[in-house]
This record gives C-alpha cells, sequence and structure tokens, in this order.
C-alpha cells in the first residue's frame, strides 16, 4: 500500500462539515468520491481535524492509501478535476510512510476567525466573516486572550456533544488583532475540543463590545462550566488555517 498526504483548501458553506454523513454532503465525501473517480479504488481519508458545518480550511491535511503507486503531480491534478464543481481544491500532494497519520501525527493546529466589524454587511464576504455591525474594542479583546494561554480546563468553552476524554488542553497562541475593518482572532494548540475556538470567540466578543471585562473572561474560564461560556460565535468567519507535523 502507499500513502498520501494532502493539503486542501475548501469553503464549507455547502458542507455538513468534514466529516461524512448519511444524509448529507460532507467534505470528505466529495474528496473520496473524486479519489476513487481517479483511481478506481475505494478509500477512507482522515484529516488532521473534523471542522464543523460552515467551516472554511485554507490548511487541512488529509491522508488515503492506495494500493497502486502514483505520481504526486499527477493525483493533485486529477482530484481538482473531478472535484468540481465542489469549493474543494487540493494544494499539494506528497507521498508518506505508514507510520503517518493527519490526525495522530500532528503537533499543533492554528485557526483564524475573521469578524467583519463594521456597520455595512458583507457583499463580497457573506458567510465567510462574522459580521458584527457593533465597534469592537480589539485591545481589549487581546487582553482578554492573554489571561487563558498555557494550560487549563477548558469545560466553559466546549460544547457538550465533545467527546474528548479530557477538556485539558494547551493554549499556545491566543490573539486579537484589528487590520482595518477586519478583527482577526488566531489561535493555535496541539488539539482543540469541540467548538472550543468558536465559543472563545463569542465570549472574547462581549469582551469586545464592553458587555465583559477581560477578567471576567478569564472567570467564566476558572468556572469550568459551560453555562459560563458567552454565544457561540457562528461558524462563518473561522478557517483551520494550517497543521504543523
Amino acid at each position: 500500500m502507499h500513502r498520501y498526504r494532502l493539503t486542501i483548501e475548501y469553503d464549507g458553506r455547502p458542507f455538513c462539515g468534514w466529516q461524512r454523513q448519511a444524509d448529507k454532503l460532507s467534505v470528505q465525501q466529495a474528496l473520496e468520491e473524486a479519489i476513487a473517480r481517479f483511481s478506481g479504488e475505494t478509500v477512507t481519508t482522515q484529516a488532521a481535524g473534523r471542522t464543523d458545518a460552515g467551516v472554511h480550511a485554507l490548511g487541512q491535511v488529509a491522508h488515503f492509501d492506495l494500493e497502486r503507486e502514483w505520481d504526486l503531480f499527477k493525483i493533485r491534478e486529477a482530484l481538482n478535476f473531478h472535484l468540481k464543481p465542489h469549493p474543494v481544491a487540493v494544494l499539494e500532494a506528497d507521498a508518506v510512510g505508514q507510520d503517518f497519520e493527519a490526525r495522530f501525527s500532528a503537533t499543533a493546529r492554528s485557526y483564524e476567525y475573521r469578524i467583519l466589524n463594521r456597520r455595512a454587511r458583507p457583499a463580497l464576504d457573506e458567510g465567510k466573516v462574522w459580521h458584527v455591525p457593533v465597534e469592537l474594542d480589539a485591545d481589549a479583546m487581546h487582553a482578554a486572550a492573554q489571561l487563558i494561554l498555557g494550560r487549563h480546563d477548558f469545560s466553559t468553552f466546549r460544547a457538550a456533544e465533545c467527546q474528548a476524554n479530557s477538556p485539558i488542553r494547551t493554549l499556545d497562541l491566543f490573539s486579537v488583532s484589528r487590520e482595518a475593518e477586519m478583527v482577526i482572532v488566531r489561535a493555535k494548540a496541539r488539539s482543540f475540543l469541540h467548538s472550543q475556538v468558536r465559543s472563545m470567540v463569542g465570549s472574547l466578543k462581549l469582551v469586545g463590545d464592553a458587555k465583559w471585562r477581560p477578567e471576567s473572561f478569564r472567570a467564566a474560564l476558572d468556572a469550568a462550566d459551560r453555562s459560563r461560556c458567552g454565544p457561540l460565535a457562528p461558524p462563518d468567519g473561522l478557517y483551520l488555517t494550517a497543521v504543523d507535523y
């Protein structure tokens, strides 16, 4: 068997998320069907992160096995042809050893959340940003974000359906910056809980519009209580940007 690693970008809007479901189109299904069409083999792909419905990716990583050895250029080009018209593109295809696993070999995952912070609604980025018309204090949001860096119990920011064995995670990067009309939240960790980034961003928004103080954000974390979480940020603005190995 020959194992291949793909780096993929996609617009999450048409999909129910990464993971295959019986009655809805997923990114995984679209990719596996494209692989079958070019190779004639039925495969199961594994991704570095199971993005939710509506969440986008700039650097998702997935792997799969084929019995036949293929030219890497041909894999990328064939997949991009057979993936049409789905908004999914294979950026790179690489040959890897059988010990490589897209999910379990990853040492870090990076996400970016984009908030369009202006009165006018988005005309070009609808579904790709969270539109917040009330002015946000990005500096206060960043100050709050710095208070939860490191290893903590993130139960407050963990979805009820999360299947992780432990709520303990180490947040290596969590920053907020303003770039013109866009407020960008960046997060990096070895792994995240289900909906953790969207939960943290939704709570940070309360700091940005002065409903919470930065200390309130840290207090919510320390409570380890899901009921202390702010509103869940919509999936529209969330991007899986990179996976480290």
